[in-house]
């Protein structure tokens, strides 16, 4: 490399595979509008679907789930959206963006173009991670907003109802759902972690993209066993669901501060496994 850079003056591997280029190539793929187009008409879905079979109610018990509120107002509406959705829908768009990145390079031939260009190993798999996560990130935000758009059409703008009684104020409600997008975000890291490691053993990006996806539906049944005790506690998806001690009176952090250790965690591992791997792999397509 440093030959290479002496013989062609203004080399910087820095500069090689802009991070706007690659957004760019990502955001017009099909698959990152597909994605889009799903999320976005999710709450259209359940708007219908309480049109249609009428406004959810409490248990027969008594009891109030995040659900039988959901149409108490746009905000509830909103954390509904995000309490149907974190435990499977939005694990996709995580594992796509991570899964397929450096595996479709690899299935299309064109990798070893890349880092003939030339650009670094370290600088391409850096760059498809910050653009895939950026993507990810996107896709957690996208839903909530359009949910809480919706939801304020349909059901009006007013307090969060909170399952456990009383409300947050519309101003509270906001910075709890922010923190609560937040959390699902890095809990999925350990997803996304996975995903990017498998995207570069295989050259089959729906193999990647699967692999992540079904690993975590493993870890969700793992975490269904309560025979395994605290054991679950290093589960990621033991803390999936974490984020609901945002939507409290009271601003709960233990659960969402544990659950986000052991996510980032897993994930760090998994990305500094990706770049050894791929830095000793040999790019044969």
């Amino acid at each position: 490399m440093t030959a290479l850079a002496e013989s062609a003056p203004g080399y910087r591997a820095r500069r090689t595979l802009p991070l706007r280029v690659e957004a760019l190539r990502q955001l017009k793929r099909r698959r990152t509008l597909v994605m889009a187009a799903i999320l976005t008409a999710l709450p259209f879905v359940l708007v219908a679907a309480f049109a249609i079979g009428g406004s959810p109610d409490g248990r027969s018990d008594g009891r109030v789930t995040l659900m039988d509120t959901a149409t108490a107002s746009g905000a509830n509406f909103a954390a509904t959206c995000l309490f149907v959705s974190a435990g499977f829908l939005l694990v996709v768009p995580v594992a796509l963006f991570c899964g397929d990145t450096v595996a479709s390079e690899a299935s299309w031939s064109s990798l070893r173009y890349l880092l003939a260009a030339p650009v670094p190993r370290a600088r391409l798999l850096w760059s498809k991670l910050v653009v895939a996560l950026g993507f990810s990130a996107a896709a957690m935000v996208l839903l909530p907003l359009v949910a809480l758009a919706v939801g304020s059409v349909a059901y009006g703008w007013g307090p969060l109802k909170l399952p456990t009684g009383g409300a947050l104020s519309a101003g509270e409600a906001l910075p709890r759902l922010a923190v609560a997008v937040a959390f699902v975000f890095v809990s999925q890291l350990v997803t996304a972690g996975l995903a990017f490691w498998l995207s570069t053993k295989t050259d089959a990006p729906l193999g990647a993209v699967g692999g992540a996806v079904g690993l975590t539906i493993i870890g969700n049944v793992l975490d269904a066993v309560t025979a395994l005790g605290d054991w679950r506690q290093f589960l990621p998806a033991h803390w999936q669901f974490a984020w609901a001690d945002a939507l409290q009176p009271q601003l709960e952090w233990g659960g969402m501060v544990k659950g986000a250790a052991v996510s980032v965690t897993c994930a760090v591992v998994l990305i500094a496994l990706a770049f050894r791997g791929f830095a000793r792999k040999d790019i044969v397509s």
